[in-house]
């Protein structure tokens, strides 16, 4: 095992357009052992990381290092890593013990020694059974399993997964997630994991870096992501439904600081008006997640919901029943659109008038500008 360390590392492509920059001098270091998730939008340079750590894309600029050792000009087959590719990649004429063994096979390993390790490994991913079958005969969470089987019977330095669970159903991925999980706190293997799933990435992460045209917006554990959000762009990526943004400026009222914008008046909580007095009068964007933001009668009064100002006026626009949840989707008398995660036992329909309250010791805010996180 060893931990991945990427310093400065840039990737450039030339078109006729010009040069585009997949990864811009990203900083990145993996500890050992350590799950990383890469998670970001289509096209923010996540694979292409991915690629650069496993030596299947040619360095621009910077250093990357694996278990102490630069490895910017070591081939491919010499990092002593392995790869799961988002296709499963397996050789559609070998059974699977031969698709699992063909690591060992080249690196002309005994044959006993390949038996009893495609053995052990077949039976923790309860594959013992299929040893026998191609993988036209297996259906796409077994050739995911056999994917991930070839790379661990190597027992590679880092294991390297390229969005591994994208072409399977729902319940299969979270499945497979959970299979993932329990395998890595087994073997304490580093993995460098690539997703655009943010819940895949939540859910499996030690740590996690949000990235976006090739840069590093954030980097941290789960909980700190979606706690304390670096900025406009994390906290609008991070989290389901996604966070609800509202414009406006800060306006200092006495000991208070106040939002005002097209939602109306928040007076923010005094925490958090200690360390925002310097924003006063700046344009600000306020965050505030879905599941809080309440739909509520205009005479109903809760201790730990502030509502916002005199009570904000909306139509409910349209519901997504979740089962467990509601999401409503609403206009405010101001033009805002938001969201609302609700009990589902909230009796709204399409069409009704409604008042919004937040509650604002869950408040985010941002600078207008930059979308930088203004607090703490």
């Amino acid at each position: 095992m060893a931990g991945v360390s990427l310093e400065n590392v840039t990737r450039t492509y030339r078109t006729k357009q010009g040069d585009v920059r997949a990864v811009d001098d990203l900083t990145l270091a993996v500890a050992d052992g350590e799950f990383m998730v890469l998670v970001g939008p289509s096209g923010c340079g996540k694979t292409t990381t991915l690629r650069l750590i496993a030596g299947l894309e040619e360095l621009t600029a910077g250093t990357i290092r694996i278990g102490g050792r630069v490895v910017n000009r070591v081939a491919p087959k010499d990092r002593d890593v392995a790869m799961v590719f988002q296709n499963y990649a397996l050789y559609p004429h070998m059974t699977v013990f031969k698709n699992m063994a063909f690591g060992l096979k080249m690196r002309r390993e005994p044959k006993a020694e390949i038996i009893r390790k495609v053995g052990e490994t077949a039976e923790k991913l309860g594959l013992t059974h299929l040893l026998d079958r191609k993988p036209a005969a297996l259906s796409g969470g077994e050739r995911q399993r056999v994917a991930v089987g070839r790379a661990i019977v190597r027992k590679p330095q880092v294991f390297l997964l390229d969005e591994p669970l994208s072409n399977l159903d729902a319940q299969l991925r979270i499945q497979l997630r959970r299979e993932l999980k329990d395998l890595h706190r087994e073997l304490r293997t580093t993995v460098v994991y690539v997703t655009h799933d943010q819940e895949e990435a939540m859910t499996l992460a030690d740590r996690m870096a949000i990235l976006r045209e090739g840069v590093v917006q954030q980097c941290g554990t789960p909980l700190e992501v979606y706690n304390r959000p670096a900025n406009r762009f994390v906290a609008g990526f991070v989290g389901t439904p996604p966070m609800n943004f509202f414009d406006g400026r800060l306006e200092c009222d006495g000991a208070d600081i106040c939002f005002i914008g097209r939602i109306g008046r928040v007076n923010l909580s005094p925490p958090m008006s200690v360390n925002l007095r310097t924003y006063g009068g700046q344009s600000v964007v306020l965050g505030m997640r879905p599941q809080h933001v309440r739909i509520q009668s205009p005479t109903s009064k809760d201790a730990g919901h502030q509502e916002v100002g005199r009570p904000v006026e909306g139509v409910v626009r349209h519901i997504e029943p979740l089962g467990d949840c509601t999401d409503v989707h609403m206009q405010t008398s101001g033009g805002e659109s938001l969201v609302a995660r609700v009990s589902p036992m909230t009796s709204v329909s399409a069409g009704q008038s409604v008042c919004v309250g937040l509650d604002v010791r869950h408040a985010h805010l941002f600078s207008s500008p930059d979308g930088r996180r203004l607090h703490e």
